[in-house]
């Protein structure tokens, strides 16, 4: 399947091993975010197309589980190869689709291929323990696969998140229906293209079409004991209330108001330069839940800090997603770029100091753009400080009282990453042990070894993702046996 995107048709489903269309024959438009054009039609997918998917992902269970996990291994390890010699196609797909510049788009790409090859090289992880009972019992444990698994992705990172977030249940032995995001769906197309041929028909099936009935059929079926999804705290609701009909084992990673907190002994300038670098604006428009978009900046630097802040911003180049100079593209579709133009609308009505952005740049005159956008002197009554924008706008909130900053800090329902930045290492522990998040960098946005887990705390999820062994392990099930000799 050439994915190009250059010919007008409707891309199909990929299930039990086949292209094919839903089985209602309906398709739904995706768009190129930079020229607002239409640049493909896929399949519009229903629940009766899950159902298909669940019977192909259940008569290929048994055999994909029984494997020896070092067979599957060395699949997933062809997987990754097969993302590694094809690098540059795979990110402009992503470029097209979601509006990721380029260089960020390869690097998402291969991530996608180190994070495959992560979980083949943990594969054989999956395993019990033996217990010394007494002398006429043997005890041990077994690991064992659900099955099948659901796996449901947003629209910001759509190859990275195809590849890497089946990785884990297809190491541990499940088979896994993927959603793909209803934007941003031709990466996950193209992952199960490049898959076909590795993967036994069955194995893998990527489903296109609306997320509350696609989605919601694979929360909901009762053929899928194991769910995972990734975005908003609202759907994250629907699909924990789907899953407990069937006492589902749902995991899941939602969203992040996330802290940034900046003490006064840190120079303004590092401290901006790497409010930028944590708010993803060059990586992902912000368009990251792991974003630090409330920034809480000691009131003794504050001013110093938004000058160097505006300096910076000003000198983001924004603009075509294609070119290598671009460092910040286009929000991923319409309807995104409307609600955070409205998020940026409450802010100033709320009062709140607009020191720079707040649109599209004045030197684009198409594109979901919104240029880095910074408010001051925001405070917790404002709907800015509570609210997740999901794109380029930081809220910073000037703070001089550390108990009344970490009031505010701790203050919402989220709780999913935080950084804090001192040179006070007494300071920082104890920090570190008052914020209520699930994961926090000190002085630091290096990103996350592989390994480390990543989850959230309060409302920002359920579970542990992120590359590491508690993933895996999540996808597997806990038999005991005992055995009188």
């Amino acid at each position: 399947m050439d994915l190009g995107i250059s010919d007008s048709t409707p891309r199909q489903m990929f299930i039990g091993g086949e292209w094919r269309p839903a089985r209602g024959g309906d398709v739904m438009a995706t768009f190129n975010p930079f020229t607002e054009e239409l640049i493909s039609r896929v399949a519009a997918g229903t629940a009766e197309d899950v159902d298909d998917a669940v019977s192909a992902a259940s008569d290929a269970a048994e055999a994909w589980g029984g494997r020896p996990w070092t067979e599957r291994a060395n699949i997933l390890r062809e997987v990754a190869a097969r993302i590694r010699h094809d690098v540059d196609r795979l990110a402009m797909i992503d470029v097209d689709n979601a509006g990721l510049p380029i260089t960020a788009a390869r690097r998402d790409v291969l991530r996608a291929a180190d994070e495959v090859d992560y979980f083949a090289g943990i594969a054989g992880e999956t395993k019990g323990f033996s217990n010394p009972s007494s002398a006429d019992v043997v005890a041990y444990t077994l690991r064992e696969p659900y099955g099948v698994v659901g796996r449901i992705i947003p629209f910001n990172h759509p190859f990275n998140f195809s590849a890497g977030k089946v990785a884990a249940p297809l190491a541990a032995g499940n088979t896994v229906l993927l959603k793909a995001p209803d934007q941003t769906p031709l990466g996950s197309i193209a992952f199960a293209e490049l898959s076909r041929g590795l993967l036994p028909p069955g194995v893998l099936s990527v489903l296109t079409g609306p997320g509350a009935e696609v989605g919601g059929a694979i929360a909901s079926h009762p053929g899928i004991p194991r769910v995972a999804f990734i975005g908003s705290v609202e759907t994250g609701r629907a699909v924990m209330r789907a899953g407990a009909e069937h006492i589902k084992h749902v995991t899941l990673e939602l969203g992040g108001k996330n802290p940034m907190i900046v003490c006064e002994d840190i120079a303004p300038r590092v401290a901006a330069t790497e409010a930028v670098k944590g708010m993803n604006m060059t990586k992902t428009m912000g368009q990251s839940c792991q974003s630090n978009s409330r920034v809480f900046v000691h009131d003794s630097i504050a001013d110093e800090f938004i000058e160097r802040l505006e300096e910076i911003c000003s000198e983001i180049v924004v603009g075509d997603p294609r070119s290598e100079a671009t460092e910040m593209g286009p929000l991923a579709y319409e309807g995104h770029h409307e609600r955070v133009l409205g998020h940026i609308s409450a802010a100033n009505e709320d009062g709140a100091n607009l020191v720079c952005g707040g649109g599209r740049p004045s030197h684009l005159s198409r594109g979901y753009f919104v240029g880095p956008t910074v408010f001051d002197r925001v405070t917790p009554r404002m709907r800015l400080f509570r609210d997740e924008v999901f794109g380029p706008v930081m809220a910073v909130i000037r703070w001089s009282d550390e108990d009344e900053m970490l009031e505010q800090v701790n203050g919402l329902e989220l709780g999913l990453t935080a950084r804090i930045w001192t040179n006070d290492v007494k300071r920082a522990a104890r920090l570190v042990a008052r914020v209520q998040s699930g994961l926090i960098w000190v002085n630091g946005n290096a990103g996350k070894p592989r390994g480390i887990p990543f989850g959230g705390f309060k409302h920002s999820g359920v579970g542990k993702e992120g590359g590491c062994l508690e993933e895996l392990i999540s996808y597997t099930r806990e038999k005991a046996v005992m055995v009188a000799v």
